[in-house]
């Protein structure tokens, strides 16, 4: 597929890399100011609850208790 739009790309190697480029950040600008910040309210990256269903309970700790450290007298 690369090589595909590599080769419809008009000009030298040169232009061909500079015209990649510029289609490379033409896209990620798009992506960025565009579509990210239309789909950020839909999707809320900041909730991380699941709503519904029930959960198992977290396991008991099965280790040997620790340690306590006491302060230094």
């Amino acid at each position: 597929m690369y090589g595909v739009i590599w080769r419809v790309l008009p000009g030298d190697r040169a232009t061909k890399a500079v015209t990649a480029l510029a289609i490379i950040l033409g896209v990620a600008a798009l992506l960025w100011y565009v579509v990210f910040p239309w789909i950020e309210p839909k999707i809320q990256f900041d909730r991380g609850t699941v709503e519904g269903g029930t959960s198992a309970p977290a396991p008991a700790e099965t280790s040997a208790p620790s340690a306590r450290r006491t302060p230094a007298p």
